[in-house]
């Protein structure tokens, strides 16, 4: 039981990972600074598509992680 909560464990801390960096970024970066903010005072921070799709799909996979590292430890007293 224990080898199956760690090998679920390695699968979701994985998917997790690839969840988080498929996600499109919040900041404008240097070409924000350069150019304004006129994005965010235009309304393009609404969350569309397959970037709310991500954000669900990281929010799942973080409580899943963090309730498989709880029992892994459980495991490991």
């Amino acid at each position: 039981m224990a080898l199956a909560a760690k090998v679920f464990l390695a699968v979701i801390s994985v998917l997790l990972i690839v969840v988080v960096l498929l996600q499109s970024s919040k900041s404008p970066g240097l070409s924000g600074v350069i150019g304004g903010g006129a994005e965010q005072v235009m309304g393009k921070a609404k969350a569309r598509g397959i970037d709310a799709l991500l954000n669900k799909l990281t929010a799942i996979f973080a409580t899943l992680f963090m309730v498989m590292a709880i029992v892994v430890a459980f495991f490991l007293k």
